[in-house]
């Protein structure tokens, strides 16, 4: 008598839509998914990352070559936001034929920080684009085409600057602290759909746009004010926001995977 099931698939032959899925958390995200037999389509601005990481996931799982698709979508662009955001959608459900599960958005432009006295008006815009009008939007779009149940989520990415403000992070840290808001709202506005937000702390991906001599500088003294005393992984970061898509009884939260640097 074989054993029984009752955890491991839970992703079992769900379509899961990532927005940021081509690297860092949420190619992390896109592999896990795959390991739990998920159909799993990815997306980002940059149609040759997207076509790299396809290429990438189908070599890592090649049973699972044809559970993998991406599309691009350009979030960075207020004049064609809307649109792309449309067009992303009709594509990852076949014009509305094919319910979507889970979305999960990690997407995210280089972190944009300034000294107070430079801050302008276009300037904190431009912040927000990516990291606060497009999961706004994508919310709308995931309503209409997630399964309309409990066990369908949407999960966006907030950051631990929302609860532990640094110097000249303050339009970043503004943006972040809306999303835990915003997840508390969509999750009325989209229920039954579950809606959460996971908030990482620093993690090792390639957002951090610099050479590697001062990013390990960076890391060393980001670790120092950290209990464990060591910046994220994708791999161990994925295991959050695997919890939140599985947890049927999880909407509205915001759940955090810092390394401790909260309480430091």
């Amino acid at each position: 008598m074989p054993d029984q099931v009752k955890y491991a698939n839970k992703l079992h032959g769900a379509r899961i839509l990532i927005i940021g899925g081509s690297s860092g958390i949420g190619y992390g995200l896109a592999e896990a998914c795959l390991e739990f037999g998920a159909t799993v389509i990815i997306s980002s601005s940059n149609p040759t990352r997207i076509a790299s990481a396809i290429s990438a996931l189908q070599s890592a799982y090649p049973s699972a070559a044809s559970r993998i698709t991406g599309y691009a979508c350009e979030l960075a662009n207020a004049a064609t936001l809307d649109a792309a955001i449309v067009s992303l959608f009709a594509a990852a459900t076949s014009a509305g034929a094919e319910k979507l599960d889970h979305v999960v958005f990690t997407a995210g432009d280089a972190l944009m920080t300034k000294p107070l006295p430079e801050i302008t008006l276009d300037f904190v815009q431009q912040a927000g684009m990516v990291r606060f009008f497009a999961p706004l939007l994508i919310a709308r779009e995931a309503a209409a085409h997630l399964r309309p149940s409990y066990t369908s989520s949407y999960t966006i990415t907030t950051g631990s600057v929302s609860q532990k403000p640094m110097p000249g992070w303050a339009v970043i840290g503004a943006y972040a602290g809306g999303h835990h808001t915003m997840a508390r709202g969509l999750a009325l506005d989209m229920r039954p759909v579950r809606v959460n937000a996971v908030s990482p702390g620093a993690v090792d991906t390639a957002l951090w746009r610099m050479g590697e001599a001062e990013k390990k500088a960076m890391f060393e003294g980001m670790e120092k004010r950290m209990a464990t005393g060591r910046v994220g992984r994708v791999e161990d970061v994925v295991e959050t926001y695997l919890g939140v898509l599985r947890d049927e009884n999880c909407t509205g939260s915001v759940v955090s995977t810092n390394g401790g640097v909260l309480i430091m």
